[in-house]
């Protein structure tokens, strides 16, 4: 299947997701933390009853067909957009967080090599550390996803590795990856992770150029700070890119005929794949 055909599969199952969601009366939100809001009250009202830092749904997801792994949660801080940093921006609730595990790696994948990555323990608490589920310890964080108390798409961004404690691997060994993600089980919702799923597919180039500038502003930070800059809290989030779900659609339906980028094209530059280039 070409990218085209891809996008177009992409944006069907997005429509039918929300169909499907919205025929029930529930959310992206609520199928994952199973946690539905009074009637009538609006689905931003459930974030009082969601406890901040908790992993939904609880035990995390994870296929064991294709070893990807998600959960949901939403705290304060950095990683999550506050209404001051933006007026009038709609307010995140919260983010998906995306995972593939080693399991489920295409061959010939092997992680980055660097110094700093032998330092034992290191000074960063893992604020969003998966649990180990299957049998590889090696866990690739492909991208997070945030959405507003509606469920609906605002943000994607990468962040650092102390931020979930993952193996590091270049960008374009992720972006080999993202195809991989893929959740077919029935929980906690089949239609969530069909959703997922499709967010991925249809936003696929974004995603290839988050983590192309992800790598850019680690590689810039580590000449910078000439320290061990994948442990250093100074930097949380690597790069962020808005998103408008509804324009992305009517995109696709305006250039059914037209050969949009293909996957993994961006303008930040790779890592080296070893420490090589790295410094010293």
């Amino acid at each position: 299947m070409n990218w085209p055909e891809r996008e177009t599969a992409a944006a069907a199952t997005l429509r039918e997701c929300r169909a499907a969601l919205a025929a029930r009366g529930t959310t992206v939100i609520r199928e994952a933390t199973g946690i539905h809001e009074a009637p009538g009250e609006g689905a931003a009202d459930i974030v009082g009853d969601i406890v901040e830092w908790r992993h939904y749904p609880e035990g995390e997801v994870y296929d064991s067909a294709s070893h990807a792994q998600y959960f949901y949660h939403r705290h304060t801080g950095p990683a999550r957009m506050r209404p001051a940093e933006k007026p009038g921006a709609k307010v995140e609730h919260g983010h998906f967080h995306l995972f593939l595990r080693g399991e489920g790696m295409p061959p010939g994948i092997t992680p980055l090599l660097m110094p700093e990555l032998a330092v034992a323990n290191a000074p960063a608490p893992r604020q969003s550390a998966p649990l180990k589920l299957g049998r590889s310890d090696k866990v690739c964080h492909l991208v997070a996803l945030a959405v507003d108390g509606h469920g609906e798409p605002l943000r994607l961004f990468t962040t650092n590795r102390w931020v979930t404690g993952e193996t590091w691997y270049r960008a374009d060994d992720v972006i080999r990856m993202l195809d991989h993600f893929r959740v077919y089980s029935d929980r906690p919702s089949a239609t969530l992770n069909r959703w997922l799923g499709a967010v991925v597919r249809l936003f696929q180039p974004e995603i290839a150029t988050l983590l192309r500038d992800r790598d850019r502003a680690i590689l810039e930070q580590r000449w910078r700070w000439r320290g061990n800059v994948l442990e250093d809290p100074r930097l949380e989030v690597t790069s962020n890119l808005e998103i408008d779900l509804d324009a992305r659609l009517a995109r696709v339906d305006a250039s059914v005929k037209d050969s949009p980028p293909a996957p993994g094209t961006g303008r930040a530059r790779g890592l080296p794949r070893m420490a090589e280039g790295w410094g010293s």
